[in-house]
C-alpha cells in the first residue's frame, strides 16, 4: 500500500503552483497524494489528514506566515492525538527561520530551488507508514 500524503496551503495564499509540482513529483515517486486546495486553516489541515489517513502532510507557504501557521498544523494533529503524522514544509521560508520551524516540530523544510528528486528522496527515506515506525 502507498503511504499517503497530505499536500496543503495554509492561511491566505494564493499561490499553489509550487504545491502542485509537489503533488505531482510525489505521485509520480509511487506516492500516493491529496491536495487540500487554497485557503485552509491549520484546524482544516489536521482534520482532512485524520479523514484521508495520511502518513505525512506537506506544508506551502509563500505569504511569510510560515512562522505562525506551520507551528499551529503541528499543534492542531497534536491536539487530535495524531502526533504520529510526520509535517514537513517549504515555500518561500529564509533560513533564519528554519530552526524554530524544526523546533516546532517541522521535520524539513525546503526551500526554494530544491531539485524534486530531492524533496521525494527526502519523503521517501524518511516518512514512514503509521504503525510502521
Amino acid at each position: 500500500m502507498p503511504r499517503r500524503i497530505l499536500i496543503a496551503k495554509p492561511g491566505l495564499d494564493g499561490h499553489d503552483r509550487g504545491a502542485k509540482v509537489i503533488a505531482r513529483a510525489l505521485r509520480d515517486a509511487g506516492f500516493e497524494v491529496i491536495y487540500s486546495g487554497l485557503h485552509q486553516t491549520p484546524a482544516q489541515i489536521a482534520e482532512t489528514a485524520l479523514q484521508e489517513d495520511v502518513d505525512a502532510v506537506g506544508l506551502s507557504s509563500l505569504s511569510g506566515a510560515h512562522n505562525t501557521l506551520f507551528p499551529k498544523v503541528v499543534d492542531e494533529l497534536a491536539g487530535r492525538d495524531a502526533s504520529d503524522i510526520m509535517v514537513f514544509g517549504g515555500g518561500v521560508i529564509p533560513d533564519a527561520d528554519i530552526p524554530s520551524l524544526t523546533e516546532a516540530g517541522l521535520q524539513m523544510i525546503f526551500t526554494p530551488g530544491t531539485p524534486l528528486d530531492e524533496i521525494t528522496a527526502w519523503v521517501t527515506d524518511n516518512v514512514s507508514q503509521k504503525g510502521t515506525n
